[in-house]
């Protein structure tokens, strides 16, 4: 889909001068963040109410604007989904503080795991509707190679200490093993398997405790 023709808002009056244009485009500057902010939002609480796929006029509707004005502010939804996209790793990287690297293993995986525990769960619909989508788009696909990274990055500062105890391969060995075992994947799966957010837990500590005992 194209970009729709923009509607100029008309000001009354005589043709604006030098002095008065700034005020009037910073003015529509930040109507039109307002809007693409609202439109954002409604794509993100349709998505996190289980419409893991919402069309244009479902966001349109939601956000209280026509649908021409979403593909006003959006070249197409790709943009759309990636600037949603953006903006839930942003989201996600706020509830990810650092951990304590120097407690004992078995507070650091404690940690970790409630860490990502809260984490999963609070992002398990876009997870899943960005699954739908991630296919069709390099642009979400590099978003989550983003946040991977983000991810594998944190559990290697948390086990630092046990890494650093072992060789070059057996290093990259044990971190990829940590970082498949701490990711959604694992987490969903888990949870799809009938599993509570409390016996999932449970199990990603015992995971984390043989690779770490190993």
């Amino acid at each position: 889909m194209t970009l729709a023709s923009p509607t100029p808002e008309d000001v009354a009056g005589a043709p604006a001068t030098d002095d008065d244009t700034t005020p009037r485009v910073d003015g529509r500057r930040a109507r039109a963040e307002r809007s693409r902010q609202a439109i954002a939002d409604a794509l993100l609480s349709l998505v996190e109410g289980g419409d893991l796929r919402p069309t244009a006029g479902r966001i349109a509707q939601r956000a209280g604007i026509s649908e021409r004005l979403i593909y006003h502010h959006f070249a197409d939804l790709d943009e759309l989904l990636r600037v949603v996209a953006e903006r839930q790793l942003a989201r996600a990287r706020a509830r990810m503080a650092p951990l304590d690297p120097v407690g004992t293993r078995a507070e650091r995986i404690a940690a970790i795991v409630d860490q990502r525990a809260e984490l999963f769960e609070w992002i398990t619909p876009i997870r899943r509707a960005s699954n739908l989508q991630e296919p069709f788009s390099a642009d979400l696909r590099e978003v989550r190679a983003r946040s991977n990274a983000e991810l594998r990055a944190h559990t290697a500062a948390l086990f630092s200490a046990e890494l650093d105890e072992t060789d070059r391969a057996e290093h990259d060995e044990l971190l990829a093993a940590l970082d498949v075992t701490l990711s959604w994947p694992t987490w969903n799966t888990l949870r799809e398997s009938g599993l509570d957010p409390t016996a999932t837990r449970q199990t990603l500590a015992r995971m984390v405790h043989a690779l770490l005992d190993g």
